[in-house]
């Protein structure tokens, strides 16, 4: 899965254009084609994997990727995500404004945390909420929704 695809899984928009701001519905990670929510580095391709490495995941030892892996992957397959709806509109991530984050687990967010900011350099304007029941199935850890101010003309 090397490239961050897929429509919503219900009747909703992945991106609605307002004036200069694109908002983004919450975006998950899983696999179009199969329907399944990765949990493993595999699913990664060579580049995100290297950097992933560069910040001390992706160890190669199975007893620390089997724990780390789900959260860490399916955080940079999010991020990916958005990153691909906002070029799709014509901006970057640094016209990202806010991210709203929902975890399955809060455990989560420090890996989380650690891969966005290989996304965001800069502090972006953030709320993180802990959620139970509304996610589309067990595998998935967290979603995120982002509000995106996109320059005029764009």
């Amino acid at each position: 899965m090397s490239t961050p695809t897929g429509q919503p899984l219900a009747r909703y928009a992945a991106a609605r254009r307002v004036g200069d701001h694109l908002y983004l519905s919450g975006v998950i990670a899983v696999d179009p084609a199969s329907g399944e929510v990765p949990q493993r580095y595999d699913a990664l391709d060579p580049a995100a994997r290297e950097a992933l490495r560069g910040i001390g995941y992706d160890t190669g030892q199975l007893s620390v990727d089997v724990f780390e892996g789900p959260a860490v992957v399916q955080s940079w397959l999010v991020l990916a995500r958005i990153r691909a709806l906002v070029a799709e509109h014509g901006g970057e991530m640094a016209n990202v404004c806010r991210l709203v984050q929902y975890f399955t687990d809060l455990r989560d967010y420090p890996a989380y945390n650690r891969v966005r900011n290989l996304f965001f350099p800069e502090p972006v304007v953030s709320t993180v909420v802990e959620v139970s029941g509304m996610m589309p199935g067990p595998a998935v850890r967290l979603e995120v929704e982002a509000t995106v101010w996109l320059p005029p003309g764009r």
